[in-house]
């Protein structure tokens, strides 16, 4: 594990997703959890950009090839796919970036982070045939939804 991307201000999820090790009670990569819970709560909250921003600004803290590099770069092109769909009405795009991220996604846990990583691969899969699917659909972390909070917005001003 790199001390880079410890932080030990980041809490304990509900349950025991893959990344956490309760045996320690930390976050394998606590900075990726940070970034994580911000970028699942504007995606949430229809802010893809800021999304976006936060799961790129992690993604560069590690290698290609690893878990958590697919992690965030398959979340990114979530992120990028979304605002494409929404804010240009540009559903080729959407299609093109949501394939990307499955090929990133697949082979992640279904529970990384917190995030329900198959019911995000669920949602993209299906929105490449009926984008509407997205018009209700939210990320479950931890089992909710999180909607942003001045938290949320706060970090990602500061890693843009």
């Amino acid at each position: 594990m790199d001390d880079h991307t410890r932080d030990p201000s980041v809490g304990p999820p509900t349950g025991n997703p893959t990344g956490w090790r309760a045996d320690e009670e930390r976050w394998e990569h606590g900075t990726l959890r940070r970034a994580t819970v911000h970028g699942v709560a504007l995606y949430n909250a229809g802010e893809f950009h800021e999304s976006h921003d936060c799961f790129e600004v992690e993604w560069y803290n590690y290698g290609s090839g690893t878990v958590e590099s697919k992690f965030l770069h398959g979340m990114v092109q979530v992120a990028a796919g979304a605002y494409k769909h929404f804010d240009f009405e540009n559903d080729d795009g959407m299609c093109s970036l949501f394939e990307t991220a499955l090929q990133y996604l697949h082979g992640v846990p279904n529970d990384f982070y917190g995030v329900d990583v198959l019911d995000v691969r669920t949602h993209l899969t299906n929105a490449l045939g009926d984008p509407a699917v997205l018009d209700e659909w939210r990320i479950e972390l931890d089992g909710d939804r999180p909607e942003a909070g001045p938290a949320d917005y706060e970090y990602a001003e500061a890693v843009e």
